[in-house]
């Protein structure tokens, strides 16, 4: 998505699945903890449905409109962590998951040489 966009712009703004049925109304932007790049939002489904999370990367905004590259259903189908509080890294690793995107795993620690073990003899 671009991200030049001020997330405060997207919400109330309408959000269509890939096939242009919609879904609802961005509720809620969230940013990456790291980067302060907007990553999630949360669409309000429906007047008494719950919010949605939806990942913002392949995502495109398209004259006012939020276009999501899935199925109504499986966006319908998100994991529901309620909306209002900060997402967990497990989260959205979960959200990842739920909608195939791929997650790099995070770096392995170096493997440092640190000499040899005190109490040992290496002659």
């Amino acid at each position: 998505m671009q991200t030049d966009i001020d997330p405060r712009n997207l919400i109330g703004r309408k959000a269509f699945d890939r096939n242009g049925t919609k879904i609802g109304t961005i509720d809620e932007i969230y940013l990456d903890d790291a980067t302060g790049v907007p990553e999630w939002a949360a669409i309000r489904t429906g007047l008494f449905s719950r919010d949605a999370f939806v990942p913002l990367e392949p995502s495109e905004l398209i004259d006012g409109t939020l276009r999501i590259p899935f199925e109504r259903a499986l966006i319908k189908d998100a994991p529901d962590f309620g909306v209002g509080r900060h997402l967990s890294p497990e989260q959205e690793i979960q959200l990842y998951h739920h909608y195939g995107l791929d997650v790099a795993p995070p770096p392995p620690f170096p493997d440092h040489d640190f000499g040899r073990l005190a109490g040992t003899d290496d002659a």
